[in-house]
C-alpha cells in the first residue's frame, strides 16, 4: 500500500498544527514564560516532524526537528525566549506553510532546504544551550524515565499455531530473529487506524509481521483501545525496529523484546540482550511524545478557554468530505420536493382521509429534522478563518510602522462550510484596508487625543437567518471629499454628478474595480484590487457589504451572509399571475395599504407606517408584467436589511413554504434581484426574489 492515500489526512492535520503554532507563538510573544504555551509549541513541532518523516518529506522533517530541539531546551530552562527567536519562529512557520502548499498542489515539498533558517535555529541552540551537551542531558533524562516505567510484556499472551512456529523456525535458519513489539498510541489521537497502518507499513518494509493482537482486521477497523502487539520477524536489531515504529506521529511509546522458541509449541523471551537493547533504543524516540502529551491537555484547555469534560474534545469531531454532504443535501432537497408534491396532491383531493394528512405531517416533520441535522453537520465555526488574522496584523504593524491591536469576538459563530471557505479573502482585504488606510500614524493619533495604539475590531454574530461580520477601526474614517475628487480625476464621475451625490453613493465608489485613494503603491495596498473583490465575492455568496464611516473617528464595514445557501423558509407571493418566493428572514411584516395612504417624496412612492417612512417598490413594474391585484387596497410585504426598509407591492399571498434553492447558473446574470429558482409541488418553477438586492 502507498502512503499517498493518507495525503489528505496529512494536509488536514498539518494545517491544524500550523494554525495552532501560529496562535501559540503569538501567545508566547505576549508571555514568554508560559510553560503551557511552550509545551504546546513543542508538541505541535514534534507531531509535524513525525508526520513529515512518515510521509517522506525530509526537508520539512529537518526544519521541524530543529524547532523541536530549540523548544526542548526552552522547556528545560536552558534557553530564554527572546524577540529575535519569535521572528525566526514565524519565518519557520512561513517556510512550513510553503512546504504544505507545495505538497497540496504537487504532492511534493519542493527543493527549498531553508538552510538559513536551520542555521539560525542551530545558532539559538548552540549559543545558549551548549549544543551537543544538551542533547546528551535530554537523552539521559529520558533513559531515567524509561527505567522507572517498565512495560507490560503483552507478547507473552499471544499463542502461536504450528504454522507460525514453523515460519519462525525457518526464518531463524535464514538469519532473521523473532521480536515481540507493543505499540501504544497517544490518548488524544483521532486516526488510530491510520497510525497503526503506518506502523505496520514501516515494520513490514524491514521484515514480516507473523501475528498481531488484536488482529490486523480489527486494528484496521479501529477495534482496539490504545495499543496493539505484534510478533515480528526481521534481520534488523530490536532498537532499529523500535525506532521505525516510534517515528510515526502520535505514537506514545514502543516496547519490544527478542524472543526464542522453546520446544515446538511455545516461545520464551531470550535473556541476554533484553534490557540494554530496549533502553538504548527508547529514550530518543519514545519518551518525548509521552512527556509532551502529559502537558498537552493543559495547553489545549488554556487555549480554548473551556474545561475538558470526559474525553478530549478532539475525539468528538469527524472529518467529512464536503462532496458527501452535498450528496446528502441533494437527497434532502428531493425529499422536500416530494413532500411538496404530496401537499399539492392532497389539496386537490376532494375526499382526503385523515390518515393521508397524518402521513403528510409526519413526512414534513422528518424532512425538517433531516434538513436541520444536515445543516448542523455542514456548519463550522468561523474560527478556522479568523485565527490567522492576529499574525497578519502583527506583521502589518511592523511593515507599516504603526502600533495596532486586533480584538476579535464571536469566533464560535457558525456558518455553512462553503461560505466559511470563501470569506477568508474578503475579511483579509478589509483588515488590511483598516490597518493601512484607516489607522493614522502615532503622531497624528496623539494630536487628535487618541491612544497611540490603534484598535481594529472583528466581530461576528448571528442575526436571524443571517450571520453578520463587522470590521471596525478607530482610525481616520473615509474622507468622502478625497474619494469624490479621485473619482472626478479618473473620469469615473463628472463634477456635476458629484455635486448631487449622497455620502453613501460616494463611499460606494470605493467598490469600483481598480479604484484606490492610496497616494503610493505598496506591498500592502494602493493597486485598487481589494474592495471590488470583496463586494463581488460577498454577493456571489448571496450576501451584502455596507460601510458606515465618520471622518476622524473610524469606519465600520458590515458583511451580512445567509446561514445556509440550500434550503430556506419563504413566503410565496403572486405578481401578475406568476409565483415568486421571498425569504422569511428578510420580511418584517405584511400590510394592507389603501391607495390614499401612498404619498410622493422626490417623485417616489412612500407610505408612513407607524411613524416610519418606507419607500414602495411595485414588483409588477420591476418585473415588467401586468398587475392583477385589487385597486381597492394593496398587499405590501415590508422587507428589512439592516436599518433599511422597503415595501414590496404584490398581487396576492399564497403562504409560507420551505423551498429548495436551485441555481440559475449563467442563464440570468443581469437580473440582480433574482437569486435563484425553486420547483414547487405541482412541478411549476418559481423565481426567488432577493430582498437584499432590492433595498
Amino acid at each position: 500500500m502507498d502512503v499517498s492515500q493518507y495525503l489528505e489526512i496529512f494536509l488536514d492535520e498539518t494545517k491544524e498544527h500550523l494554525q495552532n503554532l501560529n496562535t501559540q507563538i503569538l501567545d508566547l510573544e505576549a508571555d514568554s514564560e508560559n510553560m503551557d504555551t511552550i509545551n504546546e509549541i513543542f508538541r505541535a513541532a514534534h507531531s509535524l516532524k513525525g508526520m513529515a518523516g512518515t510521509m517522506g518529506y525530509k526537508r520539512m522533517q529537518n526544519l521541524t526537528h530543529d524547532m523541536e530541539n530549540v523548544f526542548s531546551e526552552v522547556r528545560n530552562g536552558n534557553i530564554k525566549v527572546q524577540p529575535e527567536m519569535i521572528d525566526v519562529l514565524f519565518q519557520c512557520l512561513d517556510a512550513l506553510e510553503e512546504y504544505t502548499n507545495n505538497i497540496q498542489q504537487t504532492a511534493d515539498e519542493g527543493t527549498n532546504e531553508n538552510e538559513p533558517l536551520i542555521k539560525m535555529l542551530n545558532d539559538i541552540l548552540h549559543n545558549e544551550a551548549g549544543g551537543g551537551d544538551a542533547d546528551a542531558v535530554k537523552a539521559e533524562k529520558a533513559a531515567e524515565k524509561e527505567q522507572t516505567a517498565p512495560a507490560e510484556k503483552k507478547w507473552n499472551n499471544i499463542a502461536l499455531d504450528d504454522s507460525q512456529i514453523h515460519v519462525i523456525t525457518e526464518a531463524a535458519k535464514a538469519g532473521s530473529k523473532a521480536y515481540g513489539i507493543t505499540v501504544t498510541i497517544q490518548e488524544d489521537c483521532i486516526l488510530k487506524a491510520a497510525r497503526a497502518f503506518l506502523v505496520f507499513k514501516a515494520l513490514e518494509e524491514q521484515g514480516e509481521i507473523i501475528v498481531s493482537d488484536p488482529s490486523t482486521q480489527d486494528v484496521e477497523d479501529e477495534k482496539f483501545d490504545r495499543d496493539f502487539t505484534m510478533i515480528v520477524l526481521s534481520e534488523l536489531p530490536l532498537d532499529e525496529l523500535i525506532r521505525l515504529a516510534g517515528s510515526v506521529s502520535e505514537i506514545e511509546r514502543v516496547d519490544g523484546e527478542l524472543l526464542v522458541l522453546e520446544d515446538t509449541k511455545n516461545y520464551r523471551p531470550i535473556e541476554e540482550p533484553k534490557a540494554p537493547v530496549q533502553e538504548a533504543a527508547k529514550p530518543a524516540v519514545v519518551e518525548e511524545p509521552k512527556a509532551t502529551q502529559q502537558n498537552a491537555p493543559a495547553a489545549k484547555n488554556n487555549n480554548e478557554k473551556k474545561p475538558a469534560a470526559g474525553k478530549p474534545v478532539v475525539n468528538r469531531t469527524v472529518r467529512v468530505d464536503i462532496e458527501k454532504l452535498d450528496v446528502l443535501m441533494n437527497l434532502v432537497s428531493e425529499l422536500i420536493i416530494a413532500k411538496n408534491s404530496l401537499v399539492s396532491a392532497s389539496g386537490q383531493e376532494q375526499n382526503t382521509n385523515s390518515g393521508f394528512n397524518e402521513q403528510i405531517e409526519y413526512l414534513e416533520s422528518v424532512t425538517t429534522n433531516l434538513h436541520e441535522s444536515v445543516m448542523k453537520v455542514r456548519m463550522v465555526p468561523i474560527e478556522s478563518v479568523v485565527n490567522k488574522f492576529p499574525r497578519m496584523i502583527r506583521d502589518l504593524s511592523k511593515t507599516l510602522n504603526k502600533k495596532m491591536e486586533l480584538y476579535m469576538t464571536g469566533e464560535e459563530t457558525e456558518l455553512d462550510r462553503t461560505v466559511v471557505d470563501e470569506i477568508g479573502d474578503p475579511l483579509m482585504h478589509l483588515l488590511r484596508n483598516s490597518a493601512d488606510h484607516g489607522l493614522e500614524d502615532a503622531e497624528l493619533r496623539a494630536q487628535r487625543g487618541k491612544d497611540p495604539v490603534g484598535s481594529i475590531f472583528l466581530d461576528a454574530y448571528q442575526d436571524g437567518n443571517n450571520v453578520v461580520i463587522e470590521v471596525r477601526d478607530d482610525g481616520n474614517g473615509i474622507d468622502t471629499e478625497a474619494v469624490k475628487n479621485k473619482a472626478i480625476e479618473r473620469g469615473t464621475i463628472t463634477p456635476e454628478q458629484a455635486a448631487g451625490m449622497s455620502e453613501k453613493e460616494i463611499i460606494d465608489l470605493l467598490f469600483l474595480p481598480s479604484f484606490s485613494t492610496a497616494k503610493q503603491v505598496t506591498d500592502v495596498s494602493g493597486r485598487g484590487v481589494g474592495l471590488d473583490v470583496v463586494k463581488s465575492k460577498i454577493e456571489s455568496l448571496s450576501g451584502e457589504v455596507e460601510v458606515k464611516s465618520k471622518l476622524g473617528e473610524g469606519s465600520t464595514w458590515t458583511i451580512r451572509l445567509p446561514l445556509t445557501l440550500a434550503i430556506i423558509q419563504t413566503l410565496m407571493v403572486i405578481v401578475g399571475g406568476e409565483k415568486y418566493a421571498i425569504s422569511l428572514g428578510s420580511i418584517q411584516s405584511i400590510e394592507n395599504v389603501l391607495p390614499t395612504d401612498i404619498k410622493l417624496v422626490e417623485n417616489k412612492e412612500v407610505i408612513n407606517l407607524r411613524s416610519t417612512v418606507i419607500p414602495l417598490i411595485r414588483m409588477n413594474e420591476l418585473l415588467d408584467i401586468e398587475s392583477k391585484g385589487s385597486d381597492e387596497s394593496l398587499i405590501v410585504v415590508i422587507v428589512k436589511k439592516g436599518d433599511k426598509m422597503a415595501g414590496l407591492v404584490v398581487d396576492d399571498l399564497i403562504g409560507q413554504q420551505e423551498i429548495v434553492i436551485k441555481s440559475l447558473g449563467a442563464y440570468i446574470k443581469q437580473c440582480k434581484f433574482i437569486s435563484g429558482a425553486t420547483i414547487l409541488g405541482d412541478g411549476e418553477v418559481a423565481l426567488i426574489l432577493d430582498a437584499n438586492a432590492l433595498l
